[in-house]
């Protein structure tokens, strides 16, 4: 996939390194570009001498990490001279500060006219945008994205997980990908710029056309969906909750037999989907009736034999101890450096011929000689000096890690 291409990590926390793994998990080279002090993301807890931080790992896998000091003159040189060796530069500084630290796309473009440069931004890049801070949260809120999560009626709720950081790493790994498609045939890079809040107003697709094109305002519906009925969950007698989702009338004459009150499904108030939804309380209440008579497991077997589209609401711990999970290799055991026992961890989502299984993440600096010796050709006793002046980290002591 992407064997053979070498992609610089300077991004930090959660969106820009899921899109450095992501990019890892197609087969590039990634190499993880820290400030001397490392990643925030490696000390967010829990952590102990036998833990390193999940949140740190859940992003990080398959990364070589270097440590460079970039408001130095000698570890502003060492991005420079990797640069001229790399395919594509990831980052997600502010707007403001790639020029001043010469990483500009001009900047580096000059340095190596094949470079793609993939930027992350919070808002936008010009006017009272450009500095305002831009976390998770306040993106979901800003976006809309909360007004439509959440009980209907209720306190606007935030989707379970970071979805602006991360749909944000989404399409700049996809925008990289691109651009180095594109500088396959021209022999040019290019410079692609993803805002999070952009990516999180793309995100609304249905619903924001829905309004654009003369609709309601969409709002919050709980786990209903807003066009299609019946699409909901419902509690079973054993205290379980099963999402149902029988779109089209095929399925909905399915579940209506499997739930043994087929003459429901030509009831005048839910016969067709136009009247389901207009009617979607009293269908509400008309299925969640009937399910509540039996215990969830009884109702996914009579399901899963008529092929009425329905599944248990699980837990993340059922999620991932659940045999599609591991069918799928979404949870592998990895070893971890210095230790005995191996970590499980996610497993790779792109599933091609040779797919890599990708090391534990890296210990803060510990490929910076390597990688300044492999790649850009410096010699020992320049990284020493380096490192003397604290323009890059080097992990452990010298010797370990550059040849003689």
């Amino acid at each position: 996939m992407l064997s053979g291409k070498r992609i610089l990590d300077l991004t930090w926390v959660l969106g820009g390194p899921f899109a450095g793994q992501l990019l890892a998990q197609l087969g590039a080279e990634v190499i993880k570009v820290e400030a001397p002090d490392g990643d925030l993301a490696r000390r967010v807890p829990p952590l102990s001498d036998t833990q390193d931080s999940p949140f740190f790992l859940s992003v990080n896998r398959g990364k070589r990490s270097i440590a460079l000091d970039l408001k130095s003159p000698g570890g502003r040189q060492a991005l420079h001279d990797l640069v001229r060796e790399a395919d594509a530069v990831i980052y997600g500084f502010a707007p403001a500060v790639p020029a001043r630290l010469g990483l500009d796309f001009a900047s580096l473009s000059a340095i190596n006219p094949r470079i793609v440069v993939a930027q992350i931004i919070g808002l936008h890049d010009e006017g009272e945008w450009a500095n305002a801070p831009a976390f998770d949260l306040m993106l979901q809120a800003l976006s809309g994205v909360m007004s439509i999560t959440g009980e209907e009626g209720g306190k606007p709720v935030r989707v379970g997980y970071q979805v602006a950081d991360l749909a944000g790493g989404l399409y700049l790994a996809l925008a990289t990908v691109a651009a180095l498609v594109k500088a396959l045939g021209t022999g040019r890079g290019e410079h692609v710029q993803v805002s999070l809040y952009d990516a999180q107003i793309a995100m609304l697709t249905w619903q924001a056309q829905g309004w654009l094109s003369g609709g309601p305002v969409p709002r919050a519906t709980g786990a209903r969906h807003g066009m299609i009925a019946p699409s909901d969950t419902y509690l079973a007698a054993d205290g379980k909750w099963i999402a149902l989702a029988p779109t089209g009338e095929a399925f909905w004459r399915k579940l209506c037999e499997t739930l043994g009150h087929p003459a429901l499904a030509d009831d005048p108030r839910f016969h067709d989907a136009a009247a389901r939804i207009t009617n979607i309380q009293a269908l509400t209440a008309e299925l969640g009736a009937l399910v509540a008579t039996r215990p969830s497991a009884e109702w996914l077997a009579l399901f899963a034999q008529a092929r009425v589209p329905a599944s248990p609401v699980l837990g993340v711990d059922e999620a991932l101890r659940q045999p599609l999970t591991r069918a799928r290799r979404m949870v592998e055991a990895v070893p971890r450096p210095g230790a005995e026992a191996g970590v499980e961890m996610l497993g790779n989502p792109f599933k091609y011929g040779g797919t890599p299984v990708l090391d534990y993440p890296p210990a803060l600096a510990a490929d910076t000689a390597e990688v300044l010796q492999r790649v850009a050709g410096y010699t020992p006793a320049r990284i020493a000096e380096l490192a003397q002046a604290g323009a890059i980290g080097v992990a452990g002591r010298l010797g370990q890690e550059v040849d003689a």
